[in-house]
């Protein structure tokens, strides 16, 4: 027999509290949060832990300014609440790197002017890093041809893989060769 509360029987809701705390391992760095349980990871980074490189762009989850790597996988931080991340690693463009000491990943950006105004410049270069390390790891996507082999860096797996992330600016060429840079094979 399942126990009711008395606001249950009566048919009055649990009361939703305020603030939860949410531990998060946010580039390295342990931290607890205290959030609206409804707050999104994209805004708990943003608005709770000034990271704002971390874009908010149509919040829902359709252009990839938001994307972030999560326990080394890339998520779109506007579809998710930090709550569901208690524990988790979460990287994002300010934990790749610095003006200093930059990722490969986005000095070759740079190289390759892979930007233009910059605003989705964030979740393009996290996308890339874990694209490359899906391939690595072998995880097919949508247009693999042969779900046996381990998946190569095509023109057609990086333009399927990187679908998500859209340039309003049409930086793609760029883009892609700052990727296959990075891969170590020509654009």
């Amino acid at each position: 027999m399942v126990q009711r509360s008395t606001a249950q029987r009566s048919g009055n809701p649990s009361p939703i509290p305020d603030k939860i705390s949410v531990g998060l391992i946010v580039n390295g760095v342990e931290t607890t949060l205290r959030v609206a349980p409804w707050t999104t990871l994209l805004d708990a980074l943003r608005d709770h832990l000034d990271l704002t490189g971390t874009k908010k762009g149509c919040d829902h989850g359709q252009c990839g300014a938001c994307t972030v790597i999560v326990g080394g996988q890339r998520i779109n931080s506007c579809l998710t609440l930090a709550v569901m991340h208690e524990g988790d690693s979460v990287i994002t463009i300010e934990g790749l790197g610095t003006p200093e000491h930059m990722h490969p990943m986005q000095a070759a950006f740079v190289k390759h002017d892979g930007f233009q105004c910059g605003y989705c410049t964030p979740g393009q270069i996290c996308s890339a890093v874990a694209v490359l390390d899906e391939i690595k790891a072998g995880i097919p996507s949508h247009v693999t041809g042969d779900l046996n082999a381990v998946p190569q860096l095509t023109n057609a797996e990086l333009r399927e893989r990187m679908s998500g992330n859209i340039c309003r600016c049409g930086a793609y060429s760029n883009i892609a060769e700052a990727i296959t840079e990075v891969a170590g094979r020509p654009a």
